[in-house]
C-alpha cells in the first residue's frame, strides 16, 4: 500500500488531473463547435474546425488490432465490469455448423440432396455458449500466401489430402497444408485452366466480374480467379469431403456451405457474369433442367456457363470415368437440349471443357417461349427458402435487339460507383440517382471515421470481411481492396432488397435471416460491420442469439464494428461484454449529439481449454 508522499501517488494524482483537463477542453470545444453550427451537417470553417478538434478527442490510440499469433494479451481501456461471462462450448463443438450439422442432416431425406440443405435448431436446441478455437490455433497467412497455405492446426483434417491426392487439391506437409492450385479437372494447375477459358471468355478486360462455382471443392478456380479480378461466389456441401469450404475461406476465399438441392440459391436473378461446374457431380439433366434453369435465374444476360468434366467428350473417357457410355450419350443429350430451351448460345466444345452464352435479351428467344413455362417475374428475387421452380426466368422488356436486358454493366471496376442499372431504371422502390451517390457520399465519411479508430482496416490484416447489412453495398465499395473481399448480406426482412444492386457493381452478396445460422464454418471471418443490424431484429430475435453467432464466425482477434442507435448498442456491449470480446463506443462523426453510436469490438485470443475471465485484461 502506498505510504502518504509516495511519488507513485503523486504521478496518479497528475495523470488524474491531466485526464480531467483534456476532456474538459474537449468538451468546451464542441459545445463552441455545437453552437457556431447552423444545423446537421452544416457550418462555417471556424465551426466544422472546432467541431473536428473536438472529435478528434474520441480517437482511441490504445484500441490494439494487431494479431499475436497465441498471445493472449490485448489492450483496451474498458472498465471491469462484474459480468456473468458466457460459458464456452465442448471442444466437440470446435468446427459447429449449426445448420448444417450432421447427426440432423441425416434425418432428412437424401433425394434430391434435401438433407445436405440448411436445417437450422429449434430455439429450444439452440447452443449458448462460445465455440472454442483448436488447440495452436493461429491467424492465417496473409493474402497471397494464405492462398497456397494453411496452418494445420487451423483445420486439422487430412481427409482430402489422401482422397484427392492424385489431383492436386492439397498436400500436408509438416505443420501446414499446401494447396498447389489443381483440381479433379485440372490437376496441372488452375491458371492454365482459366487460360484455356479466357480464349472463350472475356475474364481479362473486366466484363466477366462476378462469378459462380457451383461445388467448387477447395475453390482452387475462385483462388486463382484473383488475378483477373473476377470476384467467385463458391459453394458446396458440408458433406464426406470434410472441410472443403473450412479450407477455401482459411484460404482467404469467399466460400458458403450449399447445395444445388430443393430450394433456390440464395442469390438474386441476374446476379452473375459467368458460373462453372468442374466435375461438380451435379446432374444437371435430370429433374427435367431444373438446375440449369436456377442457374439461368443468377445468370445476367450475355453471362457465361462453364461445364468441364462427365459427360463432356464422353466417347473418350467413358472408360475412365467407369461409366456406361449409353449412360453419359443420354446425359449430354439432356443437358444440351436444356440449353436450348433455355435459349443458351453453345460456344466451345473442347476436349473435357463446354461452354454457352446465355443471350442478352429475349428477341433471339422468341420461339422457345412457348415450349417452356415462364416463371412469374414478381418471384425472381423471392429464394429464402423457397423450393426451385420448373419454369424458367423471364427477361426483362428491351426496346431493340441489340439491347441487354436489365441494363448493360460497364468493366469493372468503372461499374463500382457507376449507377446501377436496377437504380437507373427506378426497379428498387425508394431509391433513386441521387440517393445511391448521396449513400456512396455517407459511407466515404463513415469509413474515414473508422480508419481513425482501426488504422489497419484496410491494410491486409483483414482478408474475409463481412458486412451483415450492406444496403447498396457502400462500405464494400469504399473498402475494395485486392487485399480483401467483401461478403455482403442483404437481410430477408430489409425493407429495400438491393441485392441485385451489389452485384451490378461488381461485388458479392447473399441472402439471409440473422435469427438463423449462417452457412459457414466457425472462425471464417477477420471483419464484421454491421449497420443497423440489432434495430432491425428487434423485436424478431434475441440480441444475444445474434452476438453468439457473429462470434462464431469471426476469428480470435478479429474486429466487430457495429453502428446502430446508442440505446440498442448499450444493449449490446453488455451481452458483448460477457463474450471474451473488449469493447469501446464512440461518438457518431458529426458529434455526441448525434444518438446513432459506434461499437468498435476485438474478440480476444482464447482456445479450447482456456477459462480466462472475460472481464481481465
Amino acid at each position: 500500500m502506498a505510504t502518504k508522499g509516495n511519488p507513485g501517488d503523486n504521478r496518479s494524482r497528475i495523470s488524474l488531473s491531466s485526464l480531467l483537463i483534456v476532456a474538459g477542453l474537449c468538451c468546451s470545444f464542441y459545445v463552441l463547435g455545437v453552437w457556431h453550427r447552423s444545423g446537421f451537417g452544416k457550418g462555417d470553417s471556424i465551426a466544422l474546425e472546432i467541431t473536428k478538434k473536438a472529435e478528434d478527442c474520441g480517437v482511441l490510440p490504445n484500441l490494439e488490432y494487431e494479431t499475436h499469433h497465441g498471445n493472449q494479451s490485448t489492450s483496451f481501456d474498458d472498465p471491469k465490469q462484474d459480468i456473468k461471462e458466457i460459458d464456452p462450448c465442448g471442444e466437440q463443438y470446435v468446427d459447429y455448423t449449426p445448420c448444417h450439422d450432421q447427426l440432423r442432416a441425416m434425418t432428412f431425406p437424401r433425394e434430391n440432396m434435401n438433407y445436405r440443405e440448411r436445417h437450422c435448431p429449434p430455439d429450444e436446441e439452440k447452443l449458448h455458449c462460445l465455440i472454442p478455437a483448436p488447440k495452436g490455433y493461429v491467424t492465417p497467412f496473409s493474402w497471397p500466401k494464405s492462398r497456397d497455405y494453411v496452418p494445420f492446426a487451423n483445420a486439422p483434417h487430412k481427409s482430402l489430402t489422401v482422397e484427392k491426392a492424385v489431383q492436386n487439391w492439397v498436400q500436408y506437409e509438416g505443420n501446414v497444408f499446401r494447396f498447389p492450385g489443381g483440381g479433379t479437372q485440372f490437376p496441372n494447375g488452375a491458371d492454365a485452366y482459366i487460360d484455356q477459358l479466357a480464349s472463350v471468355i472475356p475474364i481479362e478486360n473486366g466484363t466477366v466480374r462476378t462469378a459462380l462455382d457451383t461445388g467448387c471443392g477447395v475453390a482452387s478456380w475462385g483462388a486463382y480467379l484473383f488475378k483477373k479480378n473476377v470476384l467467385t461466389m463458391s459453394f458446396a456441401p458440408r458433406d464426406s469431403h470434410e472441410a472443403q469450404v473450412q479450407f477455401a475461406l482459411e484460404r482467404g476465399v469467399p466460400a458458403v456451405i450449399g447445395v444445388l438441392g430443393t430450394i433456390k440459391l440464395p442469390y438474386p436473378s441476374r446476379a452473375f457474369d459467368m458460373a462453372h461446374c468442374s466435375r461438380c457431380l451435379i446432374p444437371w439433366g435430370a429433374n427435367d433442367g431444373l438446375y440449369m434453369m436456377e442457374v439461368d435465374r443468377v445468370l445476367r444476360p450475355g453471362g457465361y456457363w462453364v461445364l468441364s468434366g462427365p459427360p463432356i467428350n464422353w466417347r473418350v473417357n467413358y472408360q475412365a470415368w467407369q461409366r456406361p457410355k449409353e449412360e453419359l450419350e443420354e446425359e449430354q443429350r439432356k443437358i444440351e437440349e436444356m440449353a436450348e430451351l433455355l435459349c443458351w448460345e453453345k460456344k466451345h466444345e473442347k476436349g473435357e471443357i463446354a461452354i454457352w452464352r446465355k443471350r442478352v435479351n429475349n428477341e433471339y428467344c422468341r420461339e422457345r417461349d412457348s415450349r417452356v413455362t415462364l416463371c412469374e417475374s414478381s418471384n425472381a428475387e423471392n429464394v429464402w427458402y423457397k423450393k426451385m421452380e420448373a419454369c424458367v426466368t423471364p427477361y426483362p422488356e428491351t426496346t431493340n435487339s441489340d439491347e441487354v436486358a436489365g441494363g448493360e454493366l460497364k468493366p469493372f471496376p468503372v461499374r463500382l460507383n457507376t449507377v446501377p442499372p436496377r437504380i437507373a431504371s427506378g426497379s428498387v422502390p425508394g431509391l433513386s440517382v441521387e440517393s445511391f451517390k448521396e449513400e456512396n457520399n455517407l459511407w466515404n465519411k463513415h469509413m474515414n471515421s473508422y480508419k481513425r479508430v482501426n488504422k489497419i482496416l484496410d491494410n491486409g490484416r483483414y482478408r474475409n470481411i463481412m458486412d451483415m447489412n450492406a444496403g447498396l453495398g457502400s462500405f464494400a465499395a469504399v473498402i475494395e481492396s485486392p487485399k480483401l473481399w467483401v461478403m455482403n448480406v442483404v437481410p430477408t426482412i430489409a425493407e429495400q432488397d438491393t441485392l441485385g444492386v451489389v452485384y451490378e457493381r461488381g461485388l458479392i452478396g447473399i441472402y439471409h435471416d440473422w435469427c438463423e445460422a449462417f452457412s459457414t464454418y466457425p472462425r471464417t471471418y477477420d471483419l464484421i460491420h454491421a449497420n443497423g443490424v440489432f434495430s432491425l431484429y428487434k423485436d424478431k430475435c434475441n440480441a444475444e442469439d445474434i452476438l453468439l453467432e457473429m462470434d462464431r464466425i469471426l476469428r480470435p482477434e478479429g474486429a466487430v464494428i457495429l453502428r446502430d442507435n446508442v440505446d440498442v448498442l448499450t444493449q449490446v456491449k453488455r451481452i458483448a461484454t460477457t463474450m471474451r470480446w473488449k469493447t469501446k463506443m464512440v461518438d457518431h462523426e458529426d458529434g455526441p449529439l448525434i444518438p446513432e453510436k459506434v461499437l468498435f469490438a476485438v474478440k480476444r485470443y482464447w482456445v479450447v481449454g482456456d477459462n480466462n475471465s472475460t472481464a481481465s485484461d
